[in-house]
């Protein structure tokens, strides 16, 4: 990953989203030389080991550089987290950069950096529930923003990517590098939603876009700082939805995962949009995914954990379904895209035990921290922001010395 120097937003980066899809094809000019492993392969050229032995009729656990060209060309290669043209490259990158030892972090509390960087440096199997909410593709600025390096060659902050396709596959990548640190029977939970290819300005938080939406922001397209475009993209035309949820969960799938539920997060309230050829959105999805069929899962804190802390809900049935309700946050914990506690407290009951590891790599305001203290989990929290960093140590802080009931007041506000 890393942070190249003077690729932020806040020193004159990259900042406008143009969705321009670039034109490269795969060079079949390889030697053998090259020697990789299959189950590395596996998760890059989307196939389970079992296929490939179908298709190159082998049974060896590395594969030559040719045996991977030969997988890029069978009719079931789909791209999970790099371009096709660039898989080779990437699989001989990676081989170095694997040999080295990057070093440890503290198992708990708040680290500074970004996801890509400190996700290697986690213990193996030492995390047993991953709850987050990512930026979502070009929606918001948000402070402190940093670019990184990413495996299919974009050199973007998280969240900006030029294309969908682009902020798919680092999705898939950071989902990806968090195997190693996963316990096997553990939970990663990964609350996004989708965007819609149009022409607009991407801003700092909903209060702003909401002011826009009512004809209260007097600024002019060239005043803002970010910019999202629309034409240039190889399919997508203007006006149309990416559905980025789902293939974010197809590509983690063929990357080796179970994708075990796509769960809605339907809200009681949401933002208006000024829109006449279309419905309204009111969900976003919560993508579960696991490392076996049957991951550690206990249902009955469902029905056992307070409300607020994600327990069933007086719009709720005493069924555990695929269809959660919560209002959403006030946004009072100072981030611009803020999920209710009750979200990840409702992920970490039941999906972990008192005591375990709770990571959220997009840490923000601090609401998964304190869903996890609440619920006696340890946590370990990362954001490249140092802006959100020291809003959720106070807010973390301030949790404590709060009984449940000013904790859901704070979060949600007067619920509809």
């Amino acid at each position: 990953m890393g942070d190249p120097e003077g690729m932020g937003l806040n020193d004159g980066g990259p900042r406008d989203v143009k969705p321009y899809t670039p034109v490269a094809t795969l060079d079949r000019n390889v030697n053998d030389n090259p020697i990789f492993d299959r189950e590395g392969v596996a998760e890059v050229v989307g196939m389970q080991p079992s296929f490939i032995r179908k298709v190159l009729g082998t049974n060896s656990p590395l594969l030559s550089a040719q045996d991977v060209v030969t997988l890029l060309d069978q009719d079931a290669y789909a791209e999970t987290f790099v371009p096709r043209s660039r898989v080779i490259n990437y699989l001989m990158t990676r081989a170095a950069r694997n040999e080295m030892k990057p070093e440890p972090l503290d198992s708990t509390g708040l680290a500074f950096g970004s996801a890509g960087d400190l996700i290697p440096r986690l213990a193996p199997q030492s995390v047993q529930t991953v709850v987050t909410s990512t930026p979502y593709w070009a929606m918001r600025v948000y402070d402190d923003m940093r670019a990184d390096v990413w495996a299919d060659g974009e050199v973007c902050p998280y969240g900006l990517e030029q294309t969908p396709e682009g902020f798919i596959r680092h999705s898939v990548e950071l989902i990806v590098s968090l195997k190693r640190a996963m316990k096997p029977g553990g939970s990663i939970w990964w609350n996004l939603g989708d965007t819609y290819n149009t022409r607009t300005q991407i801003r700092g938080n909903a209060a702003e876009a909401l002011r826009a939406m009512q004809g209260k922001d007097r600024k002019t397209w060239h005043d803002h700082a970010a910019r999202r475009y629309s034409a240039g993209h190889s399919y997508l035309k203007d006006g149309e939805q990416c559905l980025i949820p789902q293939r974010i969960a197809e590509r983690a799938s063929r990357a080796g995962f179970y994708v075990k539920s796509i769960i809605t997060w339907g809200k009681p309230h949401s933002m208006p949009e000024p829109q006449n050829s279309r419905v309204s959105r009111a969900v976003e999805y919560v993508i579960h995914l696991s490392l076996q069929r049957t991951p550690d899962f206990y249902r009955n804190a469902y029905l056992e954990t307070p409300e607020v802390l994600g327990g069933k809900g007086r719009r709720e049935t005493d069924k555990l379904s695929d269809s959660w309700l919560f209002a959403p946050s006030d946004g009072r914990g100072g981030h611009g895209a803020q999920f209710p506690l009750a979200l990840p407290g409702r992920c970490i009951s039941i999906s972990s035990q008192p005591g375990d590891l709770v990571l959220d790599p997009f840490m923000g305001s601090g609401t998964t921290a304190i869903a996890a203290e609440r619920l006696g989990r340890r946590w370990l929290g990362f954001d490249v922001s140092e802006t959100y960093l020291n809003s959720a140590r106070i807010r973390v802080e301030n949790s404590r010395q709060q009984d449940l009931l000013t904790l859901e007041r704070e979060d949600v506000g007067e619920l509809v």
